[in-house]
């Protein structure tokens, strides 16, 4: 039995607000049990200085969490000074995972920047960031259609991701931090609505994992990216209604 009581198949409950930042130009609130990140997609008129006149856009991430999104507070990197290197790692392969469902050139030079902060973590916060983030950037390209900004739809397909492991001898999805501290094996998998593999990040944190274990864990995430998938359609479809 899992910490949670959920089986080896089964998600932690899923929800994603809109619209709750009245100032960004695409925003929601995505909840994956008890990890609740804000996501934000602000437009810039603007591109990177290496982008500069080649007629592409880009799309980019930051992520961060807040000192109390623990147990225990942790400090603001902006009080030390730095970026470690997990949320170097994290807000990279955020910008990554949206960029490979953009059409850049299809976007004109302009940088959607997705800002992707942990009010509350309890497992699976760069998975959430990622599934949020797609629904921000859905909404700030919505919200450039209908001023005229944009003459095609850059964004060519769904994005999310979740994780799945090894814990106690058991394949699972969806790790809460019980699970994630205590796993044998670690993986995250990011994967578009056609099925496309975009990313998939696994480790061995004991024993190593095998193949079939693999095959295992793939096929709970696509089921899990399905249910991401669809609360994502809901999410936006709610704001287009």
């Amino acid at each position: 039995m899992r910490p949670s009581g959920r089986q080896h198949d089964e998600m932690r409950a899923v929800t994603i607000d809109t619209g709750v930042s009245r100032h960004a130009e695409g925003s929601c609130l995505i909840s994956m049990g008890h990890t609740r990140v804000l996501c934000t997609a602000s437009v810039e008129e603007a591109v990177p200085g290496w982008l500069r006149g080649l007629g592409r856009g880009w799309v980019t991430a930051e992520y961060g969490m807040l000192p109390r999104a623990t147990s225990e507070r942790t400090r603001r990197e902006a009080a030390a000074g730095r970026q470690s290197g997990r949320t170097q790692e994290i807000q990279r392969l955020i910008g990554r995972s949206l960029r490979a469902v953009v059409d850049l050139e299809a976007l004109g030079e302009r940088r959607i920047v997705i800002d992707c902060d942990v009010l509350q973590a309890d497992g699976g916060t760069r998975c959430a960031s990622i599934t949020g983030g797609w629904v921000a950037l859905r909404l700030a390209v919505d919200w450039m259609l209908k001023r005229g900004m944009l003459s095609d739809d850059p964004i060519r397909d769904h994005v999310a991701a979740v994780s799945c492991g090894v814990h106690g001898g058991a394949v699972v999805l969806d790790l809460d931090y019980a699970e994630d501290s205590e796993a044998e094996t670690d993986a995250n998998f990011v994967i578009t609505g056609a099925g496309g593999l975009v990313e998939i990040q696994a480790t061995a944190e004991e024993e190593p994992f095998s193949e079939e274990q693999f095959h295992q864990m793939l096929k709970l995430a696509r089921a899990g990216i399905a249910d991401l998938i669809a609360a994502q359609a809901r999410a936006t479809a709610e704001v287009t209604t």
